[in-house]
């Protein structure tokens, strides 16, 4: 099998290469780390790498498979993993200089999922400063650019994922997501991403932790990578839930309609548009508004500045004397501080727009009323949203947008805010390209216990439109003359 062909492909078609005896785990674990060697230095997405304890993997499970036994569904697969998951024997930083050297002794639980299926970790990739902005950049790694326009955004938290497996540097990765940190980067990137609903997954061994039992429920460990079956694939052996079957028949599908006043690109519209037409011909389709989506984007806001990010600030300035506002003015004036200026900035938006304790009940009381009616709500429906009102913007551009005084977040948000607050599993699929040959995708969401039929429209999206395209260097090379 040609090297050019391998980093294309996805785990599942790699997995079934490696035991049907096509290729060896040692032939695919060197030709990706020969292929992140050459394209890694222009984008910047993985930051730490275990390339010799991988070969000395890859040879290990090449022997067990000579003796007729097989791991899991992921043997000797390589794989990558966002830098805020802990694996024994590397780094867990939050991209902050003061934890630079500190190493993690035991694999978060999800790391133990995989290595129990058999993949293989390359290494760690990419996030903003205590994964708290959705771009990535941070003082100890610096920025991940977008392979497909190095002078754009590759998005974040899981920005380095979504650049990284852009352009094939690994068979699939592992992000988290507490507001939109998989999609936004699978969006940007053009890539699959995962969200998958509330505590199907361990968030243990995630930095930083939530700091709240509503911010729990918001937060999820997910799968990214090139196809939506191997989306099905991670996410089963990421939570050990079983899927039900769930036939497309049964369920209506209602797209969000383009009109309701949030910022929408025009190409961005024709995409929703093209995506309704081709559902109607074989479903139950029609355009509809799901039962708090306008309230949605404030209810994240508010959920995430609990406790005002306390713990968050007390990490970031750990050991420094100075406070949040004295250090993102003076990184304004000498870009000399330990502190990026986007996470100093989000810090002091949480301590603005932190709820009261009556506003804290009132929102637990919504949640409460919420959930049970979107239990029975979205028993039948799948919902289709976009993931944000264009393809990937300059860098810098999406942070001005989110984190304004002005509360543009409460415009810009809302997309991908709705699955975060309700917890609902979310599949994000590149659909088209936008006038700048950047990526656009669109969300399917509804319940958790339909999953099965959230990837089974993946799967009919994903052969009709785009899907996930191979970034090749030479497009990277070219984007940042």
């Amino acid at each position: 099998m040609k090297e050019s062909q391998l980093v294309t492909l996805d785990a599942t078609s790699i997995a079934d290469a490696i035991q049907n005896n096509q290729v060896t785990s040692k032939e695919v674990v060197s030709t990706y780390i020969t292929h992140i060697l050459n394209t890694n230095p222009s984008i910047n997405a993985m930051v730490e790498d275990r390339f010799d304890a991988a070969l000395h993997e890859a040879d290990e499970l090449d022997e067990m498979l000579a003796r007729g036994e097989v791991k899991g569904p992921l043997h000797g697969v390589p794989i990558s993993v966002k830098e805020s998951l802990n694996v024994a024997e590397m780094k867990t930083t939050g991209g902050l200089e003061h934890r630079q050297d500190l190493i993690s002794r035991e694999d978060a639980e999800v790391i133990g999922r995989l290595k129990d299926a058999g993949a293989i970790i390359l290494g760690k990739t990419n996030t903003p400063a205590l994964c708290f902005c959705q771009e990535t950049e941070n003082k100890l790694y610096g920025r991940t650019n977008n392979p497909w326009n190095l002078n754009r955004t590759a998005g974040g938290s899981s920005g380095g994922e979504g650049a990284l497996l852009a352009v094939g540097g690994a068979a699939a990765g592992i992000g988290s997501d507490i507001g939109g940190s998989i999609r936004f980067p699978a969006h940007f990137n053009g890539i699959i991403g995962f969200k998958p609903g509330m505590f199907t997954i361990s968030n243990d061994g995630h930095f930083p932790a939530v700091m709240h039992e509503l911010q729990a429920r918001m937060l999820t460990v997910g799968p990214m990578g090139k196809s939506v079956q191997d989306m099905r694939m991670l996410y089963k052996v990421l939570s050990g839930i079983p899927l039900e079957q769930k036939p497309l028949n049964r369920f209506r599908m209602e797209i969000l309609p383009n009109t309701i006043g949030y910022p929408l690109s025009e190409k961005t519209k024709q995409i929703l548009n093209q995506t309704e037409f081709f559902l109607k011909k074989t479903f139950s389709t029609k355009q509809s508004i799901p039962p708090y989506f306008k309230d949605s984007a404030l209810i994240w806001q508010e959920i995430l500045s609990m406790e005002g990010s306390k713990l968050i600030e007390q990490e970031a300035y750990n050991n420094d004397r100075s406070n949040v506002y004295t250090s993102f003015l003076k990184e304004k004036l000498t870009q000399r501080t330990k502190v990026h200026p986007y996470l100093s900035w989000a810090i002091m938006g949480a301590k603005m727009f932190r709820p009261s304790r009556k506003r804290i009940r009132e929102i637990e009381s919504i949640i409460e009323q919420g959930d049970e009616l979107l239990k029975t709500y979205l028993m039948n429906r799948l919902l289709i949203f976009p993931v944000y009102h264009s393809g990937a913007l300059a860098h810098g551009q999406v942070f001005k947008e989110i984190f304004s005084i002005r509360k543009t977040f409460l415009q810009y948000m809302p997309y991908v805010a709705y699955a975060n607050v309700w917890g609902l599993p979310a599949l994000t699929i590149p659909v088209g390209t936008d006038e700048n040959n950047m990526p656009i995708s669109i969300q399917i969401m509804s319940s958790t216990g339909n999953e099965d039929a959230i990837f089974r429209l993946g799967r009919l999206i994903e052969k009709k439109f785009r899907g996930y395209v191979h970034c090749t260097n030479e497009i990277a090379e070219q984007s940042s003359m």
